[in-house]
C-alpha cells in the first residue's frame, strides 16, 4: 500500500486525522511501514540532498497522538525504545554501500510548523539531540508501533539550519532538493522491500 502525501497537523488536522491513514493500513494487514519526510539538517556534517536514516526521534507536537481513548492494538503505555526498527536500518545500510549511496543517521525532531526554524531554534533543537527536524512523521511513527507496525524512516536533508551564517530557505527549494534525492530513496526501499 502507498499513500499520495498525509495529513499534516500544521493544515489544521486533529492528530487522530494524521494518524487514521495508519489505523487503516493496520486493519488492511499491513506489518512494516516505510516513512520518509524532507527536513531541516542541523548536523554539521549534512549536506543539502543528503539521505538520513531516522534511528529515533523527539516528539515536540503540543498534541499526542495516542491522547485519550486507548485503541485496541496496543497498550495504554507502549514501549519506544526502537521506534525504528534496527534490522531494517541495518539492511538499508548494507544496500547504500553496494550501491555507492551515501547515507547518515540521525535523530528526528518532529514540531508543529508551519513555519520554518529561526536560527536559534535549529541551534536548541541541535543541542537538544537532534539532526533534523521537520513537520511530520513523529505522530504517524508512534501510532504504527502502538499497533504493532515494524518502521523505516528516511529524512532528505533539504536546507541545513543553526550554522554561523543563516541560510534563508523557501518551499520551491525544499521540494527541489526533495525532488533530487528521491530516486536514490527510492532504490533503497525497492531493494529492502525486495529482499523483506
Amino acid at each position: 500500500m502507498a499513500m499520495e502525501g498525509r495529513f499534516h497537523f500544521y493544515e489544521g488536522y486533529g492528530m487522530k486525522e494524521v494518524t487514521f491513514p495508519i489505523r487503516v493500513m493496520y486493519e488492511l494487514g499491513i506489518t512494516t511501514l516505510f516513512v520518509s519526510n524532507a527536513s531541516g539538517g542541523m548536523n554539521p556534517e549534512f549536506r543539502i540532498g543528503d539521505l538520513m536514516i531516522i534511528t529515533d526521534h523527539i516528539n515536540m507536537f503540543p498534541e499526542h497522538p495516542l491522547r485519550g481513548h486507548n485503541f485496541p492494538t496496543g497498550p495504554r503505555f507502549p514501549d519506544m525504545h526502537e521506534a525504528y526498527d534496527h534490522k531494517l536500518v541495518a539492511l538499508a545500510d548494507e544496500i547504500a554501500k553496494e550501491k555507492n549511496i551515501r547515507v547518515m543517521h540521525g535523530v528526528y525532531m518532529g514540531v508543529q510548523g508551519p513555519t520554518f526554524e529561526t536560527p536559534a531554534e535549529y541551534r536548541m533543537y541541535h543541542k537538544m539531540g537532534a539532526d533534523a527536524v521537520g513537520m511530520s512523521t513523529v505522530p504517524e511513527v508512534i501510532v504504527a508501533r502502538h499497533s504493532g507496525i515494524k518502521v523505516f524512516g528516511v529524512s532528505v536533508i533539504t536546507d541545513l539550519g543553526g550554522f554561523d551564517v543563516p541560510v534563508k530557505v523557501s518551499h520551491e527549494e525544499v521540494q527541489e532538493a526533495a525532488n533530487a534525492a528521491q530516486p536514490r530513496m527510492t532504490e533503497i526501499m525497492r531493494e529492502m522491500i525486495k529482499r523483506s
